[in-house]
Order: structure tokens, then C-alpha cells, then sequence
């Protein structure tokens, strides 16, 4: 399952955008199946820096992650042939630097909207001290 949809695509870039990203035959409209595997693609990549953290897919993801994942959508669609802009590869640079903090456990991927729980980690980090250990966000066990 897509992190993002199609209407997360539209509402942050536009229908004529998503035109010009995924219209291969020039029919003049979008191609959902192209703009469908794009999005499955970016959240797979999504996957791949979650997965040292959390359980992936995620069976509910933080909104914010929908951003993420449309802008990597947006960045691999261009490399179809399509318009490039700095301001594409900015967004996708500062995606791919977010989930490397994830990814290292510097940042959190956040709770999940209308919840206010945030994932659990798979792989909890533990430190020692002279023999007391400490989970991150538990104190000493």
C-alpha cells in the first residue's frame, strides 16, 4: 500500500502536473497505472530506511509521510523523460536526508494523525553505564 494517493498528488501539485509526469501516450490525461507505480516505488524506498526501525508497511503511517512519498513520486517520475526542476530534486534531497535520520535514530517518524501514538521501534537501543543499562525514552531497566 502507497503512503500517498492520487488525490494527495493532485492536492499538492496539480492535475495538470500529473498530466505532464504521467501521460507517456499524450492522451492528455493522467495515467493512473504509471502515477500508481510511482507512488507503490516511493513508498517501497520509504520502506527500505523505515525498516531498520519499524514494521513495514506500516499499517498506519504518519500524515507527513504522504509528502514524503509524493515528493520521491515526483522525483522518479521525471526521470521518465519528463520536466526536471532544482526545486524536484531539492524536495526529493531533503525526503532521502529525513529518512537517513530515521533511519539512524535521530529523528522520529512521529505519531500517527488522530491517534497520537507513534510506531513502536522494532529494534529498541539500549546503553550501558557502568553495568545499568538504559533504553532510549525508558530510564534504567
Amino acid at each position: 500500500m502507497a503512503y500517498a494517493t492520487r488525490n494527495d498528488m493532485a492536492a499538492r501539485f496539480g492535475e495538470n502536473e500529473l498530466v505532464e509526469l504521467t501521460d507517456r501516450d499524450n492522451v492528455g490525461q493522467v495515467d493512473e497505472l504509471v502515477l500508481a507505480g510511482a507512488l507503490d516505488d516511493a513508498s517501497a524506498e520509504i520502506d527500505s530506511y523505515l525498516a531498520g526501525r519499524y514494521t513495514v508497511p506500516l499499517a498506519q503511517a504518519p500524515r507527513f509521510l504522504a509528502g514524503l512519498c509524493g515528493d520521491i513520486a515526483r522525483y522518479r517520475l521525471c526521470g521518465s523523460g519528463t520536466r526536471s526542476t532544482d526545486e524536484i530534486h531539492e524536495r526529493y534531497r531533503n525526503a532521502i536526508r529525513f529518512l537517513e535520520k530515521v533511519a539512524a535514530g535521530a529523528v522520529s517518524i512521529g505519531p500517527v494523525a488522530g491517534t497520537g501514538t507513534v510506531p513502536e521501534a522494532d529494534n529498541p537501543v539500549i546503553f550501558t553505564n557502568g553495568g545499568k543499562a538504559f533504553a532510549r525514552g525508558r530510564g534504567a531497566l
